[in-house]
């Protein structure tokens, strides 16, 4: 294993030490390393809390700030965050609009944000993320994982609530976006979790797994590895079945990558995609490529489609000012 590191011990707080001084203009840093948070935040106005293991950046601490969360609380690598970081988050950025946590599907972050949900004071509400077309259970969650779809909610919520939304519409827009969000991801190789020292799984160099999550857990199959064009193929098809008809539908079209993909191979996939969907009718009129919502060093990526109506479109283009996305300024 060859990582920038000192101890494994302090490798995430060094890292949250790393990003708020990098962003101090718009982040701060919770007590105890427990949170990140806005610098400033704005009095009467719906917070809006998320989080989970470190291991998945930019994803939670680095959409922060501006039009997006108000804090969110990291957990050790692929480690969910524990109710009392969960709750001193809420305490800090409830100020009077209430307080929205928006989950990904695995059982811990659920459970703990659950238990935060139900020792806090005042107005809380939930949004579960599960967008993951790839498997109904697996060894991390029961029904479908919450992926990359969760920054695709966090966009659009986090404009709302900006915009000054009260706590029960933003939960409502919230569920919308989720339930009109669907992703499949493909892994060309495994991630190495510090603490472990080796990858999580063996895969063949010949090999994919198709369907992985983003902790690496197991997908639909192992695979013998296509060409791209085969396997973007297999993705669209995935998503587009489980919507159903799509025809005439306006769509946000999301290629993320896991953390070991260069920008090169995702402008790749994202073309072969974005044709792939516009042969099924499909009008694209958002489009985003990077690596957002990562797996550590995990080579492969995931695509998200979106079906978005245009006021869900009006809050995707909204201004926004976070370290891991920017626009409008």
């Amino acid at each position: 294993m060859k990582k920038f590191l000192n101890s494994v011990d302090t490798m995430l707080v060094e890292s949250l030490d790393g990003l708020v001084a990098a962003h101090a203009d718009i982040l701060a840093l919770g007590q105890g390393h427990k949170f990140v948070r806005r610098k400033t935040l704005k009095p009467g106005k719906v917070g809006l809390l998320s989080g989970g293991g470190a291991g998945h950046e930019p994803l939670h601490g680095g959409f922060v700030g501006e039009g997006m969360l108000d804090a969110a609380c990291p957990g050790q690598v692929f480690t969910s965050p524990t109710p009392d970081q969960m709750l001193e988050a809420i305490a800090e950025i409830d100020t009077g609009g209430g307080v929205l946590l928006i989950v990904k599907n695995y059982e811990g972050d659920v459970m703990n944000f659950e238990m935060a949900a139900e020792m806090a004071e005042g107005q809380i509400a939930r949004v579960l993320v599960n967008d993951d077309v790839a498997v109904e259970d697996s060894l991390y969650s029961i029904g479908r994982r919450g992926v990359a779809g969760t920054l695709v909610v966090e966009k659009i919520v986090g404009a709302a609530a900006e915009a000054g939304h009260d706590l029960q519409a933003l939960k409502l827009l919230g569920d919308s976006v989720s339930s009109v969000t669907r992703s499949m991801g493909v892994a060309l190789s495994a991630c190495t979790v510090p603490a472990a020292g080796k990858p999580m799984f063996e895969i063949a160099d010949n090999e994919m797994e198709f369907g992985v999550g983003i902790h690496g857990e197991p997908g639909r199959r192992r695979d013998t590895l296509k060409r791209a064009d085969e396997i973007v193929a297999e993705m669209v098809d995935a998503i587009v079945a489980d919507f159903g008809d799509v025809s005439g539908r306006q769509a946000l079209v999301f290629v993320n990558g896991f953390g070991g993909t260069p920008s090169l191979e995702l402008y790749l996939v994202y073309n072969s995609a974005r044709r792939l969907l516009e042969a099924r009718g499909i009008n694209i009129v958002r489009s985003l490529v990077g690596s957002y919502v990562t797996s550590l060093d995990m080579a492969g990526c995931s695509l998200t489609v979106s079906l978005l109506d245009p006021t869900m479109l009006g809050f995707w283009d909204a201004q926004v000012l976070t370290a891991g996305l920017r626009w409008g300024l």
